[in-house]
Parts: structure tokens; sequence; C-alpha cells
């Protein structure tokens, strides 16, 4: 099958493609039942990219000119399709072709294997909740009913693009515990990480422009610079966190739009940067004049070592934006997160808030305002520590019985995850898939890199979200499958 592509025209690639292969079809060179190339077999061959020629298929398939089928790829559908034909049947929009490449290449194991929680059958070893039953529901429910009771419908339940001052205001007093200094109007109230790193990323972010960040890394961050049309460059973890020896060297020869820094119990690898590059982090910003991005969800969980101030405590220039999130803390569902920066781009990044959303979640602004102000939050910290830190000490010692079978990891001081590598021989995403049939979901070690060059011997093990029964069985099924995949291997 010819095919001659002119990259000269404006017409689109996928479009040319199309139009040559409809011409072989109406002249009678690719007769009915003919089976035309594989997606990627033709991008080879054409050298283009896969997607367009899915773009391509697609537009065919909506014409009637071609047909899909599982197992026998796309085949011709009958060289008697014409143009009086396709005016009698309309035309239907080529999907594929509209939605930009980049949405549609995205890594989904990531995203499938987290959202495993919400399946009760499965045992979610791969999520990173908070437990659900550390939370006394006959209280949340009279809480919020008395919330509710006391605003009344007149402010509709909605609150300030910034958000609740109030909240704001408890945000401020929480901050003074972790060394910050900031004001209401230094503080931005959103629903999650993942969200404000999509506003911060909308912000700063230019196409092109490069992003330092740790390897490995939650795919959530490297996915929010690449659909922007940056570029990753990655700095070695070891268990004093980000290695900012490279650090220094890679700004120089890169000048990074920012570096984002996950600074407490790293995901995945549950190390935390120490207090010496903390400092020594802020002492690159403030020379090279150079933003960093903060991300310190888990630090108040700290189980073996005196909690440390975040980089933003060591910030005096006002170059560090703080996200922090009550995601691992409070109720699943019912949770907050904010961002800490600048007043000029807290204004812009309420401003923006103000095109995109009609407002921020209402309902756990108010709940953790009470929870803040009147200790109930300090209360659930120390319950969730204690909870957190019993249900690390059981994965862990079940990992300590799996050490015949050259199991390696090292124990997080705090956080809610166990980064552990497998033995050799063993693949992480094939042990994913394997696990799964089995009733657990873990993460495999690859989705960390934003190349998939590493981590096919390491998964991330969650043990905040389980009970302990099921933590016990889901490290059963574990040992089991991995006694089965080394036996194999003999």
């Amino acid at each position: 099958m010819k095919i001659t592509i002119n990259h000269d025209l404006k017409t689109p690639i996928y479009k040319q493609i199309a139009t040559e292969i409809r011409a072989l079809v109406l002249n009678g060179e690719l007769p009915t039942g003919c089976t035309l190339p594989s997606e990627r077999t033709l991008a080879m061959q054409l050298d283009v990219h896969r997607n367009t020629i899915v773009k391509a298929y697609n537009e065919l398939k909506a014409e009637g000119v071609i047909a899909s089928s599982q197992g026998k790829g796309y085949i011709v559908e009958g060289n008697e399709w014409n143009s009086d034909a396709e005016e009698i049947k309309g035309k239907k929009v080529n999907w594929p072709s509209q939605i930009k490449d980049e949405y549609q290449d995205m890594e989904v194991t990531f995203d499938k294997l987290y959202q495993k929680y919400s399946d009760t059958k499965c045992i979610s070893l791969g999520s990173g909740l908070a437990e659900p039953e550390g939370f006394n529901v006959k209280k949340l429910a009279s809480d919020i009913g008395s919330i509710m009771e006391a605003v009344g419908n007149e402010t509709y339940f909605y609150t300030p693009y910034q958000g609740d001052k109030e909240f704001r205001r408890q945000i401020a007093s929480f901050l003074g515990t972790k060394g910050i200094n900031a004001s209401v109007s230094e503080i931005q109230v959103m629903k999650e990480t993942n969200q404000a790193l999509d506003f911060l990323v909308s912000l700063l972010l230019m196409p092109g422009d490069t992003v330092i960040m740790e390897e490995p890394a939650s795919p959530d961050v490297f996915r929010a610079v690449q659909l922007a049309g940056g570029r990753t460059v990655t700095v070695p973890v070891d268990e004093d966190g980000m290695c900012v020896n490279a650090l220094e060297g890679l700004v120089e020869k890169y000048k990074p739009r920012f570096v984002f820094v996950n600074s407490s119990f790293h995901d995945p690898t549950g190390y935390m940067l120490s207090e010496e590059r903390k400092k020594k982090i802020i002492e690159i910003s403030n020379r090279n004049r150079m933003i960093i991005i903060e991300e310190d969800a888990a630090s108040e969980l700290v189980y073996d070592v005196r909690k440390t101030l975040p980089i933003k405590a060591y910030d005096t220039l006002n170059n560090v934006i703080y996200i922090y999130s009550f995601q691992l803390t409070f109720v699943p569902g019912i949770t907050s997160a904010f961002v800490v920066a600048d007043k000029a781009l807290i204004r812009s990044l309420s401003n923006l808030i103000s095109v995109r959303l009609v407002g921020v979640d209402w309902l756990p602004q108010k709940l953790l305002a009470k929870y803040l102000k009147d200790g109930t939050y300090y209360k659930i910290l120390e319950t969730l520590r204690s909870d957190y830190k019993s249900k690390r000490d059981l994965v862990c010692s079940r990992l300590d019985g799996m050490k015949d079978l050259d199991v390696e990891y090292d124990m997080p001081k705090g956080g809610v995850y166990v980064w552990c590598k497998l033995p050799k021989g063993i693949d992480s995403k094939k042990l994913t898939h394997d696990a799964r049939k089995k009733g657990i979901s873990l993460l495999p070690g690859h989705v960390f890199y934003p190349k998939k060059n590493g981590g096919r011997d390491y998964i991330r093990i969650n043990y905040s979200y389980e009970t302990r029964e099921r933590l016990i069985r889901g490290m059963d099924i574990l040992e089991s499958l991995l006694e089965e995949e080394l036996e194999h291997k003999k």
C-alpha cells in the first residue's frame, strides 16, 4: 500500500492519509475484505505518530470505508462505497481526530489502579487516602448539620474565589505550627493538590519550558507539566530526599521555569528531605531567582522522627509556592487543599479560578475551619498517626518475613507509602496485573518515571486506607504471588 504525504500542504497529515486510502479503495487496489496495516505498523512505515493513523482510520470508519473488529484489525468494508452513499448516511464526528494527541496518549495505569479503592472486593494497597474508619460518622453528620443550620441559605453555599476567610485565618494559624508566617491574602484554597498543580502550571508554564523534579515522582505531577507542553528534567532521590548537588548543575544548564519538590515522606519512596538540603534548595533558588513549588501533604504524619520545618519556613524572599493537602489526614471525599505564595501570584491564581470555577467547595472549608479552630483536627491527627504507624509496622513486619525471597525496602519514618524492591527477575508490571486478578491493587514502580525507564523492579504499597484485617489479607496474597513467580522461574 503506497501512500504519499506532502508536509508542505496545509491539509492535516491524517486527512492526507485518509484521502489516499479512500482512493485506493475506490479504484479497487484495496478490495473488499482486505486487511489494512495495524496502526503502529503504518505509523512506522510513514514515520508519523500512531495517533495520526488512529485519526485517519477513524475518519474512514465514520464514512463506512473501513471497519474494525477484535482480533482482525482494520478491514476494507467495500469498494462500493461512494460519495452519494456518504451524503445519505450523513457524517459522524471523528472524535479521535478532534481530541489533542497528548490527552489520548495519557498513561492510564496509575489512574485505574489508584481508583481500585472504590471496589470493596479489591484490597487497595495502591490508594493514597485517609482511613475511613478513623472518623466518627455520627459526629461528622451532626457537625455538618449544625454548620448548615447556622449558615442557613443566605450564602447559597458559595465561598469567595480565594476561599472562605475564616478557613484562611485558621490555615494561617495552622501554618504557624509549621514555621510559616502567612497572611490570609497569601493563601488560596483549592480542592486538592492536583487541582492546585493544574492551575499553577496554567499560570506559570509556557510550551517548551523546563521543569525540574525528583525521580521517581508522582505521575500526576509530570503529566500536568507534559500536558501543558513543558518538558521534565529529573533529579535522583536518596534517603535524604532530592539530591541537591545534582540540582545545582541542572539549574545552571536548563534555567527551569520552576523546581518541584515533594519534601516530606516523598511519594513514592517515603524519604524525607533533610534540613540541610532544604536550606541548600533555598540558597539555589535565591541565587538564581528561581521558583520552587513545594508539596507537603504528608508532613504531619511523623512516627519515628521529630517533625521538621518545610522548605517554605526558610523562604525569606517569597520564592517558594507551598501546597498542602488534607487528603491523607481528613475524611476521604470531604477534603481540601491550599496554596501559600506571594500576594501577586495568589491574586492571579484567584482570578484564574474565578474564570474556571463557580466557587471552591463550601462544606469542606466550613468543616475544616471548625475543626482547626476547636482543636478537633489536631486530635484527628494524633489518632491517624497512631493508626498509620501501627499499620506501617504491620506491613513492614510482613515484608521482613519476605526477606528470604530477596524483598528489600527502607522503613519509612512517616507518611503512608513503602517503596518495595522486588526479587531479581520479578517484573512489577506483570506482578501488578496478576495481583489484580487475585483481588489486590498495587502500583508498579515504572508509572513513577516520566520516561518509563525505571522502576520495573519496584512496587509502591500504601498502608493508610485499608483496615488491619484487609492489610493482612493483602500481604498474604502478595507473599503468595511472589513465591509463585519465583517458583516458575526455577
